[in-house]
């Protein structure tokens, strides 16, 4: 699909227009028992199929399950950020970066608890092709790998003899590389890090199986969420500096080692702030969206040609998500102070 001016402006004005209004979230979230961190745990609507979930374009049906509901599964954090599921454990580890910690939420019991304090203002996390968990650090502005036997390890905190600016969402590419982004957002004050001097542009780099580092691509002005197509052949990216905020994608090149060509994908015009994203097995872009306003908090599902086939409209802005479960078809949604969880009929592509 070639993608111009007019039809961004026009992606952008269906999300506007499929968006929930506000009342009608508050009176959706009134429902949901148990008993957790915060807020009260639980399914968010009493009915099925759950309103919540809105089918934007026919595409989308095969995708929404009628029996499947948007769960709270836990509340009580400040900032939530970066999700992912362990299978073997029957886990979900994610950032709550103002409180400098990693959270955990266990699958079996719903027991949610702290997993790490300091996080050194953890971000991104995602686990690297050995199973072994990555993080993004803002205060220490480095990626850091978590050993088999609970050791911390760099896996980069310098390019060329400069520091890191603070490293920000990562992924994990099938040959082993580690992809990550490096805008400045963790520098900028004393809320998701420290002030801090920034040394580099704001980059997207690249981590070899044996350790070098290298720019993937200079292009993108800020770059915030990323993830690969399921076949690794694009690279997705947002621009955070944009405004309003784009989707750019990548062809992957040079036996997977470089971008390039360099194009907009999806425009977040009107009122939308994209932040963190993955897709699924067919290609689809599910996106954490929020923050421009109220109507238009929760998840955005985008086709691979960029168009808007669904929502998941949540209560508070959603920073980034992931897919887990058994059978990898749960998407769990890192929102503001809660994270959601909702059964889909597709999986997640790996890597992400």
């Amino acid at each position: 699909m070639k993608m111009n001016r007019r039809t961004f402006m026009a992606a952008g004005g269906a999300v506007a227009a499929a968006s929930v209004a506000p009342g009608a979230i508050a009176q959706m979230m009134e429902g949901g028992g148990g008993m957790g961190m915060g807020r009260g745990l639980g399914p968010l609507s009493q009915r099925y199929p759950d309103p919540l979930v809105q089918v934007i374009d026919p595409g989308f049906n095969r995708y929404r399950l009628a029996l499947a509901k948007v769960e709270r599964i836990a509340s009580g954090m400040r900032w939530n950020e970066g999700p992912v599921y362990f299978g073997d454990a029957r886990h979900l580890l994610w950032s709550d970066i103002p409180n400098n910690r990693i959270m955990k939420w266990d699958e079996e019991t719903g027991r949610v608890s702290v997993y790490r304090k300091p996080s050194n203002n953890g971000n991104g996390n995602t686990r690297d092709r050995q199973g072994r968990l990555l993080t993004c650090e803002h205060d220490t502005r480095r990626v850091t790998r978590t050993e088999y036997d609970g050791r911390v390890s760099v896996v980069a905190d310098k390019f060329e003899g400069k520091p890191l600016n603070s490293p920000n969402d990562i992924v994990c590419k099938s040959d082993g590389s580690i992809w990550f982004t490096d805008p400045p957002f963790g520098i900028l004050g004393l809320y998701e890090g420290h002030p801090g001097k920034q040394e580099l542009p704001t980059n997207i780099y690249r981590v070899d199986a044996k350790g070098g580092i290298s720019v993937a691509t200079g292009e993108i002005n800020r770059p915030n969420g990323l993830c690969f197509s399921p076949d690794e052949s694009k690279l997705y990216v947002i621009e955070a500096a944009a405004s309003p905020r784009v989707i750019q994608v990548f062809d992957v090149t040079d036996g997977g080692t470089k971008l390039a060509n360099k194009r907009k994908l999806i425009t977040a015009e009107p009122d939308g702030t994209p932040d963190g994203m993955r897709c699924d097995i067919d290609g689809n872009l599910w996106v954490g969206w929020g923050m421009g306003r109220e109507g238009l908090d929760g998840v955005a599902i985008f086709n691979p040609e960029g168009k808007l086939i669904g929502r998941i409209n949540l209560p508070e802005r959603c920073a980034n998500l992931c897919f887990g479960g058994v059978e990898r078809n749960r998407l769990f949604m890192a929102a503001s102070t809660s994270i959601y969880a909702l059964y889909v009929n597709t999986q997640g592509a790996p890597g992400g």
